[in-house]
Order: C-alpha cells, then structure tokens, then sequence
C-alpha cells in the first residue's frame, strides 16, 4: 500500500510522527513523505536527524489554514492525522485555542482530504476522548466524530477515514516517565503524585505505529481502533524510577481523571473485540452491522467498559524498569 506512495503527516514533528517516519521509511519506501507542521525549529532539527532525506518534504503550515493545506496535500495517497493541542491544562486555560485547532483544524483537514481525493485518513486520539471530564478530551471526542461521519460525504471522491485511539505513550516527549527521570537526575527525593489511586493505559510507540498500519490495512471507513494494553498505577511508575514510599502526593490537575476509559458502557453496542485490540464501528447508517466491517471480531457483551483501572492486563514496575534499561537513551526524545 505505502510503496511509492506519497504520504502526509500533520504534526509530523511529535513524538508519534518522528518515530513513524523512521519505520515508514526502512518498512515502505514511500516515493514523498511530506512533514506538515508549525514549528520550524523541529523540522530543521528532524530534518538532520533524518539526514536530509530526499524523500522527506517539510510545510510550515497550521491546520488551522485550510488554503495552506490544500497546498501541502496535493497529490497525496494516505493522511496521519497527528496534529493537535494535547496537553490538559493548557487547554483547560486557553479551550478557544484547544477547540480552533482539535475541531476546526480536523474540519479543514476533512474538506481538504475530500476535495484532493486521498485515498485514506487515519486520526490519532486519546484514550481522554472516551467519557471525557476535560477540554482536550471533549474536543478530541468531537474530532472523532467528525472524521467518522466523513466517511457519510465523501462521496465520489472515495476518501475513507477511520480512528485509531490510545493510552499514554511511554516515555514520549513530556510524559510522565521523562518528567520523573529529570526529577531524579536532578537530585530530587520525592516525585509528585497527583493521586495514590491513579491508574494509565500504558503503549509504546512502535505499539501505536503498528496500529496505526492494522488500520490502514483493515478500514472500511468509520472505525476506531483500540490496542489492547495494559494499565499500570501511577504510583508504581513512581516506585520504578525512584524506589521510595515518600513521595509527595500534589492532588489532581485541572482536568484530570483517576482513571482512563478506552471503551465505555455506550460504546459496547457498537464493539468487537480480536485478538490484539477492539473496534467501535459507527452507529450511523447502520454500519456497525455491515460485515465487512465486522469481519472475525466477536461483539463483546453489553455493558463493556476498557477501563484503565477495570483492566485484566497490568504492566509490572519489573516490566517498565526491563523497558526503561532498554529504551533509556531516547526517552523523552520523541
């Protein structure tokens, strides 16, 4: 699918589109991959990280500008859509920024996709967009919906687009796992716990590509794709980097749950479950009965939550100091 292809990544320079970029490369050979972010600093950085590589184009460009991502998507197969104002409590004090960006920026990129005749579109999202409690998840949520009900107007332009949703990477830019490193580096003897109870999903990178492409390859437009992972307590994140019982409990943020939810109760209806994740298919127009869309999942029962404190699946402190000593030299890299 991707060999000779031409691909765009919006917020290509993040953590997610940094190491696909990588893979999609050694994997793929994709005639053009195009890098369509605002920041030029990261795109002059990536592209020495990446050698220059001729087959890597970079646009300074915001979602937010539909007419300079009509530019950008000319004669492009595939869209990973990455782009978007993540962080919780920077939305929850500026949510007209948030919701210009992770609504209207996926709008633009729709309308764009539509009217340039990609071939597919896969969404990132958050596991904050499932019962959301805050700005960032509740705009993901209406991104979601949006790019499912895409797939209603594409009309014959054929454009297919679906939804691929998650935890918390390990170890990405910002995240917890860095944040407690630098902490400790610095001399620090306690980290901050927002709360003892709080439990995560927990997904790594080369996990969240690799969705990413089961996607790809399996969509008939309108799913959402959710990896089975497993969830760990935040406190035990805490125990894996500095192994004290002293530290410091700060209470919850602006906008933070306890625990993250993947599948809710309401979701259920519309889910299948397979051997390494679940689809939600869409409730419109009867797709979520259509059997190919179907395929080999079995309907889980009515009622279903995936939540991350509810999990079957757990991720030892042993298994992420196993993954740290591993993965030490580019946490918090990408």
């Amino acid at each position: 699918m991707f060999e000779n292809s031409q691909i765009l990544i919006t917020g290509g320079t993040g953590s997610f589109g940094q190491a696909f970029t990588k893979i999609i490369l050694e994997r793929y050979n994709p005639k053009r991959l195009v890098i369509y972010s605002r920041d030029e600093m990261k795109q002059w950085d990536m592209a020495n990280k990446f050698e220059h590589d001729e087959r890597i184009r970079f646009f300074i460009g915001d979602i937010r500008d539909k007419d300079r991502l009509e530019r950008a998507m000319d004669g492009i197969d595939y869209v990973i859509h990455a782009a978007a104002t993540k962080i919780v409590p920077t939305a929850e004090y500026n949510p007209f920024e948030c919701v210009k960006t992770n609504v209207n920026g996926a709008m633009n990129l729709i309308d764009v996709c539509i009217d340039k005749k990609v071939k597919r579109v896969v969404a990132l999202s958050t596991d904050k967009a499932s019962n959301p409690v805050n700005l960032y998840g509740a705009t993901k949520l209406a991104s979601d919906k949006l790019f499912i009900s895409g797939n209603s107007y594409s009309g014959l332009s054929g454009t297919k687009f679906s939804v691929v949703r998650y935890g918390n990477v390990l170890g990405s830019r910002g995240s917890v796992i860095p944040f407690f490193m630098k902490i400790v580096e610095q001399g620090g003897k306690k980290l901050p716990i927002t709360d003892n109870r709080m439990t995560r999903f927990m997904i790594t990178l080369e996990e969240g590509i690799e969705l990413v492409f089961q996607a790809f390859n399996d969509m008939v437009g309108g799913e959402i794709y959710i990896k089975k992972i497993p969830s760990m307590k935040v406190t035990d994140i805490a125990l894996a980097i500095l192994p004290s019982e002293e530290h410091e409990v700060i209470g919850i943020r602006a906008g933070e749950k306890l625990h993250e939810q993947m599948i809710t109760a309401e979701d259920s209806v519309y889910t299948y479950e397979y051997e390494d994740y679940f689809k939600i298919l869409p409730a419109i127009y009867s797709w979520h009965i259509d059997k190919n869309r179907i395929g080999n999942g079995k309907k889980v029962k009515d009622g279903f939550v995936y939540s991350s404190d509810s999990n079957s699946d757990w991720m030892s402190i042993e298994a992420l100091n196993n993954w740290i000593e591993h993965n030490r030299n580019t946490i918090g890299e990408f």
